[in-house]
């Protein structure tokens, strides 16, 4: 299975070099490295349908160009002219064989080659050797024979771009910013770069301070129209990336900023730089990957009001309708997406970005494959012909015939999966026996609302409340927290929604609020920081509660509790604002009250917590980073971190196991319950409710519908038999293989 897993790989890789002899190499490099073999070689037909020798891994490179073999001549003139496949040990002995001097090959005591066959007619031959005398497996020869028949496509094409004068293939590699495939050609968008602006003098700060005001209003009516625009195609709860928009836009911090530094002496533009800098740089320094990918969010929005002052706009589209687009831009914005036709948006390429953009999110919620973060080693051209496949997150362009045909049958399948999935939307997760699984949705952000209630998230799980302290000058009033837990449970009415308080310090720092620690991580953040600023949590507290009006909708949410007295202090906190809103006369009711268990002493502690919580959160991403001593974003030692370790399972088990001994709800938030192997883990411990992210929530829950508990529970078992995370994987995907989970072939190929 690894090596078929490998095809298309090595098949897309081959079109990534910018000239043939790099593309040759790099196909040889591949498969002898994935097949373990000494030798692999290729050879092409030339004039005279004689072979070629055009690269080679293991044979000497003096030879490469040069050594050229009749027609029908020698082992590989022999696999040429029956295009049949030859696997033999002892290949001196056969009587086809022919003496090459100079390469090496009487050394080699093992030869398997194939041919390459395009309409009929052997284009090349591809060769592997070794220095035992082995004969290739069946499993090695089909890898070779189903591989050499898309090369064919591949090696072909080359003398068909170069006689049509057409440009080579090339493939980008991203992230995955939406999944699927998509189709169309290039539609380069304005890319505006604000933060390119060097600081120039301003004359008149009154007038200049004039202009800005003016540039917000018309952005804010600009933002509406786009909404609008969309308004028909999505639901009330997508367009609140638009709403978020308008925060922005409206906040104090932003609009003052930008005054301050136009009073300071700097023109429009270089005070917007200045002032969007700031807060784009807070952002893109935080250690969390949610957190940090706001910081594109701010600069999309600084972009947005540049290209706008430039007057210029978003890309108007001049192809016929229906032609099929992909959108392709440094950092690819809501207004170009909005002004594209539906019918023709069939892709985005960022080169900037990451998964977690608003630009994401959105093609999340509209369908569009999304490919982020590509880069700019080379430029794509307007009008050049794109697949993009974020599913592996790889970018095609002007890619051969026989990939894109592949890839239409393979958008084709993946059309098909995604109706299936979207058809569980309104479904209970229920295993295959019986057991009900809740699956919640994390978010963070108001934009992030739309895409969990499209796939069919029961409640948010958590919701974290640290982005309106972190984008502002000051903390935010109660009245502005009361408008975003309000907006947040509205859209979720009916459901529960767990907020989680204030996680602050650590990676997570506030501009107007600095704290600097030698080991932050370790340091004044989570509970212990809200605590020591209590007026903060108290304002915190009691918009909560009144955002939730007494529907007993709102779960409240602790982080980084280590100790009993902080679990006090809060409780005694929570009654005092409780008691304080009652006289002012709103209905507010007690929230359910519950830890994030991330810190190790926590779990010991969990039986002397039960009369003090409702519920308890797993934080498995801090979890695992504390068990294991590992920062996991320390490039030097990141590759340790890994929640398959063997420890982090047994002490998810173990907290599993304290929690049903006490009767209290456990959930799990981080990013375990977004794997499907780990999912089917924590449901054989007996967890019931998963919170992820949405666009893995629709697989997790095709999972649960297709696995049953003693499936499970033998699973788990096995599991904690094993000392090696590789192997602990290596089991969990064994399995999803077998009942065929949706996507994963495809993530196995990246």
């Amino acid at each position: 299975m690894g090596l078929i897993l490998e095809l298309t790989r090595i098949v897309q890789a081959a079109a990534e070099a910018a000239t043939p002899e790099q593309q040759v190499n790099l196909i040889v490099d591949s498969i002898q490295q994935e097949m373990g073999v000494d030798v692999c070689s290729l050879y092409l037909a030339g004039d005279n349908a004689d072979m070629v020798l055009v690269a080679s891994h293991g044979l000497g490179r003096q030879a490469i160009g040069r050594t050229r073999l009749e027609a029908g001549k020698g082992l590989i003139g022999l696999v040429a002219r029956t295009r049949h496949p030859l696997n033999i040990i002892n290949p001196d002995a056969h009587p086809n064989f022919v003496h090459v001097p100079d390469i090496g090959e009487e050394n080699y005591r093992s030869f398997c080659a194939v041919p390459l066959v395009r309409a009929g007619d052997t284009v090349g031959v591809l060769a592997v050797q070794c220095l035992e005398p082995r004969q290739l497996s069946p499993e090695e020869e089909a890898f070779l024979v189903t591989l050499s028949a898309q090369l064919a496509l591949v090696v072909a094409a080359w003398s068909d771009w170069q006689a049509a004068g057409l440009t080579p293939p090339q493939i980008f590699h991203g992230v995955r910013g939406a999944p699927g495939i998509g189709m169309g050609i290039a539609q380069l968008c304005d890319d505006s770069d604000l933060f390119s602006v060097v600081d120039s003098p301003c004359i008149d700060p009154g007038s200049v301070t004039q202009e800005w005001h003016a540039l917000l209003a018309r952005v804010q009516d600009d933002v509406s129209r786009e909404q609008s625009m969309l308004g028909s195609a999505l639901s009330s709860e997508v367009t609140a990336i638009f709403d978020a928009y308008h925060m922005l836009l409206a906040d104090p911090a932003l609009v003052s900023g930008v005054e301050r530094a136009i009073a300071a002496g700097r023109d429009l533009p270089s005070s917007l730089r200045s002032v969007v800098q700031h807060y784009a740089d807070l952002f893109m320094a935080m250690d969390d990957p949610y957190l940090r990918a706001r910081h594109e969010d701010i600069r999309h929005l600084g972009n947005r009001l540049y290209s706008s002052w430039r007057g210029t706009h978003a890309s108007t589209h001049t192809h016929a309708p229906g032609t099929p687009l992909i959108l392709v831009g440094n950092q690819v914005s809501v207004s170009d997406i909005a002004a594209t036709p539906r019918d023709s948006l069939c892709g985005v390429v960022c080169l900037e970005g990451s998964s977690m953009s608003h630009t994401a999110i959105l093609a999340n919620a509209l369908g569009i494959p999304a490919v982020m973060g590509i880069g700019r080693a080379r430029a794509i051209a307007q009008g050049a012909q794109m697949i993009v496949d974020a599913n592996l997150g790889n970018v095609l362009v002007n890619p051969a015939p026989g990939v894109e045909t592949e890839y239409r049958r393979l958008a084709a399948q993946e059309q098909a999966v995604r109706g299936r999935l979207q058809d569980l939307r309104d479904k209970p997760a229920v295993t295959l026996d019986g057991e009900r699984v809740t699956l919640y949705v994390n978010s963070g952000l108001l934009a992030d609302l739309s895409p969990g209630l499209n796939a069919g998230a029961e409640g948010i799980g958590l919701y974290r409340t640290e982005i309106p302290f972190m984008v502002r000058d000051g903390f935010p009033s109660e009245e502005e927290q009361l408008n975003i837990y309000r907006h947040v449970l509205d859209a979720y009415r009916g459901k529960p929604v767990y907020l989680r308080v204030l996680d602050i310090g650590g990676d997570k720092a506030l501009p107007y609020f600095p704290i600097r620690e030698e080991n932050p991580a370790l340091g004044w953040r989570g509970i212990r920081f809200c605590l020591d600023n209590s007026p903060l949590l108290m304002t915190q507290v009691r918009a909560m509660l009144r955002a939730d009006g007494g529907s007993g909708a709102l779960s409240i949410l602790l982080p980084m509790v280590s100790a009993t007295r902080e679990l006090l202090r809060f409780r005694e906190l929570l009654s005092d604002a409780l008691s304080q809103l009652q006289e002012e006369g709103h209905a507010v009711v007690r929230p359910r009250v519950g830890v994030m268990v991330e810190v190790p002493a926590a779990i010991a502690q969990l039986p002397l917590w039960r009369e003090q919580i409702d519920f308890i959160s797993i934080g498995t991403n801090d979890l695992s980073q504390y068990l294991l001593a590992v920062d996991r974003n320390n490039a030097r030692v990141a590759a340790s971190y890994d929640y398959f370790n063997p420890a982090v399972v047994r002490e998810i088990a173990r907290i599993a196991d304290i929690s049903k001994q006490l009767d209290l709800p456990v959930s799990v938030c981080g990013e375990m319950s977004s794997d499907p192997g780990a999912a089917i883990l924590l449901i054989a411990m007996g967890i019931r409710t998963l919170s992820m992210s949405a666009a893995q929530l629709p697989r997790i829950k095709w999972l649960v519908q297709h696995l049953d508990l003693p499936t499970a529970q033998g699973l788990l078992d096995s599991v904690m038999l094993q000392s090696d995370s590789a192997r602990i994987r290596t089991l969990l995907t064994d399995f999803l293989l077998e009942i065929d989970f949706p996507g994963l072939r495809a993530a196995a190929r990246q």
